[in-house]
């Protein structure tokens, strides 16, 4: 019912900002939670941010609180992370992800994932 298909990643330098966008196709987009994802290179999946169908209601993993802001945009159908004050520990492949039933920390929850962008942040 949904398809996601992350963007924005690359290579920045610690201290700097990014910005990731997932946008979605589908026709009920609008009624999906969503959440962005991330993975390092021999870690597991971790929560990073996560927001209620209308925009109203977010969620933060305790790691990126105060630097990381995610929002959403209904009408073009797209999900976005704001990412400032980037540090090492940031790198991974960043997913986003969606689910009809609400939001949650946990990956398994989500009925939906996209491909995955790489944010590598060097030092």
């Amino acid at each position: 019912q949904v398809q996601l298909v992350e963007s924005g990643g690359g290579l920045v330098q610690a201290g700097g900002s990014l910005s990731l966008s997932c946008a979605a196709s589908g026709r009920t987009f609008s009624s999906y939670a969503m959440g962005w994802f991330r993975q390092a290179p021999g870690q597991e999946r971790e929560f990073v941010a996560g927001i209620g169908w209308s925009g109203g209601s977010t969620d933060y993993a305790d790691s990126v609180k105060g630097r990381f802001t995610i929002s959403r945009d209904n009408t073009k159908k797209t999900v976005y992370l704001q990412m400032n004050s980037l540090n090492p520990e940031d790198t991974a492949v960043y997913y986003c992800a969606a689910d009809p039933s609400g939001m949650s920390r946990r990956p398994n929850w989500y009925d939906y994932w996209g491909q995955g962008t790489l944010v590598t942040v060097s030092s």
